[in-house]
């Protein structure tokens, strides 16, 4: 197909519009996805894929685009696949990070798509994984996937990428209370932001705190040790230091063939989550469509749990 062509050529049109493709929901679309899917797998695979994610407010845009021209500076073609959360009121998302990162959106080395959640959980979009391949075949070696940024439930981007990035603010109050152990578990780098001006000392001192308490969990199945850092993106210090562990990371991974294991298994995940949400959403349409939800919301007014109603069906 000839869309697979181009993005296979690198073309960045193409990519965009591949994209817009597999985020359609129209059948036929669906369908024209698959192909280009199937067209584009066997040249990906080759990239470095780094998560990053963090509180609202913690300068995810600001890191990305001073990590991002850092990179393309260094000659790597970086891709950042920003997901923005879509309000439960009007359906729609802001897809603001190309202005929040305007000179790393005009760097001819670099790739920003923004994609709404659609209501997914897990800080990534329904078509994340796609988007992944589709920016591999186009040539990019660096793929980037800033979450929605709740701070509690990003942990199903840890089954997309090889790196998981997690970005902490200093002096927000008690440190290890920010943000839940859970996602500080999946992490292979805690970064403390905002670490310039009257604020160094505070990172510095939260930077200790983290290390400190990342003694306390068990060790990584990959036998890395979280790496826990300072940064100021807006200064551009720490920021490379950031791309050496990151490095070393994968060289490590490589070396010991977790990287090709940890991929492995992120398919087989993906595999159980996709069959999952296809016949959830398969059996939900055909109630829908027989009028079996008129009844059910009838019963619903008359008293019945939602389990009841569920287990009558």
């Amino acid at each position: 197909m000839e869309l697979a062509k181009q993005i296979i050529k690198g073309n960045r049109t193409a990519l965009g519009q591949g994209i817009t493709l597999l985020e359609s929901t129209l059948p036929e679309h669906e369908k024209q996805a698959q192909y280009l899917i199937a067209a584009c797998l066997p040249r990906s695979g080759k990239s470095i894929r780094v998560g990053v994610t963090g509180v609202p407010g913690v300068g995810k845009s600001t890191f990305i685009e001073s990590f991002g021209k850092l990179l393309s500076s260094q000659g790597n073609k970086v891709a950042v696949l920003a997901i923005d959360p879509t309000s439960e009121r009007t359906h729609g998302s802001i897809l603001g990070d190309k202005s929040r990162m305007h000179e790393l959106a005009a760097d001819e080395n670099a790739f920003i798509r923004p994609s709404p959640s659609g209501g997914t959980l897990g800080g990534v979009a329904n078509k994340t994984r796609e988007s992944i391949i589709l920016c591999e075949a186009a040539g990019f070696d660096i793929i980037l996937i800033e979450t929605v940024g709740v701070g509690q439930s990003e942990t199903t981007v840890s089954n997309l990428v090889d790196f998981f990035l997690l970005l902490m603010l200093a002096g927000a109050g008690d440190e290890l209370q920010g943000i839940k152990r859970g996602i500080m578990e999946l992490a292979d780098a805690l970064i403390i932001t905002k670490a310039d001006g009257d604020n160094l000392q505070k990172a510095k001192n939260a930077a200790l705190e983290y290390k400190r308490a990342l003694h306390l969990f068990p060790p990584m199945e990959n036998n890395w040790t979280p790496q826990v850092s300072t940064c100021s993106a807006l200064k551009n210090v720490g920021v490379l230091e950031i791309f050496e562990t990151i490095n070393k990371f994968n060289a490590q991974m490589i070396s010991s063939s977790w990287k090709n294991i940890n991929r492995e298994n992120q398919n087989i995940y993906w595999l159980h989550h996709i069959v999952k949400e296809e016949l959830g959403s398969k059996q939900y349409n055909s109630l829908l469509a027989e009028g079996k939800f008129k009844m059910m919301e009838k019963e619903l007014t008359k008293g019945k749990t939602i389990y009841q109603i569920f287990s009558s069906i």
